[in-house]
């Protein structure tokens, strides 16, 4: 594992690694966001998972300020991710996607910055839009998006010239593969320190954790409670939800935990972290106590053999229905 010392401030955070439990910022309302940011850093959240794309930067930048303000913690406490757009993934518009980032945040370092996806799209300018989503041109008859053509290791230098200059203390990868992401631990000089995939019990995605964990590089599951943030966008059906199965259920009622904690414990107990999103203060204090109980080994094994690889976040499905192109990146 590549360490990074830039000497910044003994007192920093020196984990490798993020929280297990983190607060997702994915579709939090902005006039939202600042609050609940403020409130999960003073119910204990340490770590936030944001991302350009979000759209509501400004809004958890605003919420750290006034946690830290109100002494609810230092930002060497904290452990801030986000990420990479698609449309900056050429080596000269890595650092100014970074810095609007930080800019927008108000923050002078990111702890994790990760390239979103492995879908390289044709530059948008900040001045066109901001953040530019997933179409070329949203206004055009039949808005579709524009590939462009960068390999993963033009984009990871420029990442890692962002740790060499101390804009950030690890980079890492979102939504890749084992074969993505063995081709890059061939040529990265800085090693990616997490993968950031969609995992829950209907896709335990194992294979990945595996070699993930052979190779020293921390797994971290989006989207952790499965269905639930992907019925309000039409991508999953209320009863497709993992807190509804009998397994589940039953451990609940056996540990007096709600299935969520159960859920997330399932996760922290294989050995990834998790970033749920919720926007409801009272869940922010349930999703974060999963450190005080343990799963059997048989209900550990019950809800790993929910994994059917039911995967509702695919761009080789909602690329095309919602921006009329057809990109798959998992077979």
């Amino acid at each position: 594992m590549h360490t990074h010392h830039d000497g910044r401030n003994p007192s920093m955070t020196t984990a490798s690694t993020p929280p297990s439990i983190g607060l997702g910022l994915w579709k939090i309302p902005k006039p939202q966001t600042a609050t609940l940011v403020r409130e999960a850093i003073k119910v204990g959240y340490r770590h936030l998972d944001s991302a350009c794309d979000y759209g509501n930067e400004k809004e958890t930048g605003e919420g750290i300020r006034k946690a830290l303000a109100d002494g609810l913690c230092r930002r060497d406490d904290l452990w801030v991710t986000s990420k990479l757009w698609n449309t900056y993934h050429k080596a000269e518009h890595v650092r100014p996607a970074l810095e609007r980032t930080l800019a927008d945040m108000n923050l002078d370092h990111l702890d994790l910055f990760l390239i979103h996806f492995p879908i390289p799209l044709a530059f948008v300018p900040f001045e066109t839009r901001y953040p530019p989503g997933w179409t070329f041109d949203p206004t055009a008859p039949k808005p579709f998006m524009k590939a462009a053509s960068v390999p993963v290791i033009e984009t990871w230098q420029a990442m890692e010239r962002l740790v060499e200059a101390g804009l950030v203390r690890h980079i890492g990868v979102s939504n890749f593969c084992v074969s993505l992401l063995r081709d890059l631990l061939s040529q990265a000089r800085i090693r990616p320190v997490v993968n950031q995939v969609e995992s829950h019990p209907y896709l335990a995605q194992e294979k990945l954790l595996r070699y993930c964990r052979e190779e020293g590089v921390a797994f971290t599951a989006f989207s952790p409670l499965g269905a639930p943030s992907y019925v309000p966008l039409g991508m999953a059906k209320p009863e497709d939800s993992v807190l509804l199965e009998p397994c589940v259920v039953a451990a609940a009622g056996r540990l007096g935990k709600t299935p969520a904690q159960v859920v997330l414990r399932w996760a922290v107990q294989r050995g990834t972290s998790a970033v749920p999103k919720t926007e409801k203060p009272s869940r922010l204090v349930e999703n974060l106590a999963v450190e005080d109980f343990t799963l059997s080994d048989a209900e550990m094994a019950a809800i790993s053999a929910l994994d059917r690889n039911r995967r509702f976040n695919d761009p080789g499905v909602f690329c095309e229905q919602a921006f009329g192109t057809f990109f798959p990146i998992y077979e």
